[in-house]
């Protein structure tokens, strides 16, 4: 089966948090991109966890329906030492992806050492590094108020370069459990 990927698309990249959350839209058409925007969502002055999330929620759904993605990338949290924070960064990235899933995106995350690698051929690269090589390769002058901009564009970005399709599924397939895979890997099999 030859998969094959539009010649024009929009991509929703996410950088999910619960003080600041970050996006950046991109079009791609064949092997050019170009910035269609970036941003934040702000929540520090928000105190109840919940009503983060639900901002998390509107704020993506918003974005969704004012730009039209076909699909969306987030990155995936980080390991950390404190689990309270890898628990409520999580809850963010998952109220993002039910909101894209709320409107049929096929979604996409990423780690964030891919994303840096994928940007600046460097996995350890400093934020600060990403935005600079997002600024020549999208050629911006402006230097977003927070580096959680261009973290989120960096994923749609990242997303691009891997030229995964946009259709359900994608590249990638998932199971329900051995069953299903075992159904459809019948030649597979041994």
């Amino acid at each position: 089966m030859e998969i094959i990927i539009p010649k024009e698309r929009i991509i929703l990249g996410i950088d999910p948090g619960t003080a600041v959350m970050g996006y950046g839209l991109i079009k791609e058409t064949g092997p050019k991109i170009e910035l269609i925007s970036l941003g934040v969502v702000k929540m520090d002055s928000i105190d109840d966890h919940m009503l983060k999330l639900q901002r998390i929620f509107e704020k993506t759904v918003a974005l969704i329906d004012n730009y039209k993605p076909d699909c969306m990338a987030l990155e995936a949290p980080f390991y950390g030492k404190n689990i309270q924070v890898m628990l409520k960064l999580g809850r963010a990235q998952g109220v993002a992806m039910a909101a894209g899933l709320s409107r049929n995106l096929v979604i996409t995350e990423y780690a964030p050492r891919k994303i840096k690698q994928a940007i600046t051929g460097n996995g350890n690269a400093a934020k600060e590094q990403v935005a600079s090589m997002l600024q020549q390769l999208l050629k911006f002058k402006e230097t977003p108020d927070f580096l959680d901009a261009t973290d989120g564009l960096a994923v749609a970005v990242c997303h691009s370069f891997q030229r995964i399709p946009t259709g359900k599924g994608g590249s990638k397939k998932s199971y329900s459990g051995w069953d299903t895979f075992v159904k459809d890997n019948a030649k597979r099999i041994v």
